[in-house]
């Protein structure tokens, strides 16, 4: 077990990648794609990822839901693959009834009994609680965060911002807990503790910033 720092008192995880598995999007894209679904998947969340962070440089901001329309049109363009209207509306419905991972219902149980929890993301408002709700996850959560408020994408600081201000708490109190390597180094740069969670065995960022916590599952975290 991962013990956080006793000083802890809030904890405040990504969604996609930490909580819910992009990878459940891949039965979705095979009905339309058949053996080409992975492919499609891997450049839809690449691209997914460098359009937000392109409209946050451009300071050009769109709802989540459209940059994930838009990325899927690249990721049609880029393995020449045709994009029905409906194809496109189907796909983009599955980011709204992603599968949470098996680690996360208990282990949001067991910490809410703790400390005050929260989920932060770039998804739109509707996306994120869609995707809470049909994982059964809300019961567990203080608040549920969107960029939306802020008009602003992770790792913008005004987004970090959204849950001290949400939870009237200093962010050395606050741990932030994702996957995405970017996302710690960007929570970390702010100031939270972050704690890595690497699914995937994956290599840090070398930007200076170190998690504080390091583990391979959500069930090690206590």
């Amino acid at each position: 077990m991962a013990s956080l720092p006793a000083h802890i008192k809030a904890i405040v995880f990504d969604a996609y990648g930490t909580l819910l598995s992009i990878d459940t999007l891949n039965t979705r894209l095979e009905k339309h794609f058949g053996d080409q679904a992975k492919a499609i998947n891997q450049v839809w969340r690449q691209k997914q990822l460098a359009y937000t962070w392109l409209r946050g440089l451009m300071r050009e901001y769109k709802a989540f839901s459209i940059v994930t329309e838009e990325a899927l049109l690249f990721a049609g363009n880029h393995l020449k693959v045709s994009l029905s209207r409906e194809t496109i509306i189907d796909l983009v419905r599955g980011y709204f009834e992603l599968q949470a991972y098996e680690d996360v219902q208990p282990t949001l149980e067991r910490l809410q009994e703790t400390h005050s929890l929260a989920v932060l993301s770039n998804a739109d408002p509707v996306m994120l609680t869609a995707a809470m709700t049909h994982n059964q996850l809300s019961p567990y959560l203080d608040a549920v965060l969107s960029v939306d408020t802020v008009r602003q994408f992770k790792p913008s600081p005004a987004v970090y911002q959204l849950a001290v201000d949400r939870f009237q708490l200093p962010a050395e109190e606050i741990a932030f807990v994702s996957a995405n390597t970017w996302d710690i180094t960007g929570a970390a740069a702010f100031g939270f503790r972050t704690v890595w969670l690497n699914r995937f065995g994956k290599t840090m960022d070398t930007l200076g910033y170190s998690p504080t916590l390091s583990i391979q599952s959500l069930s090690e975290l206590g």
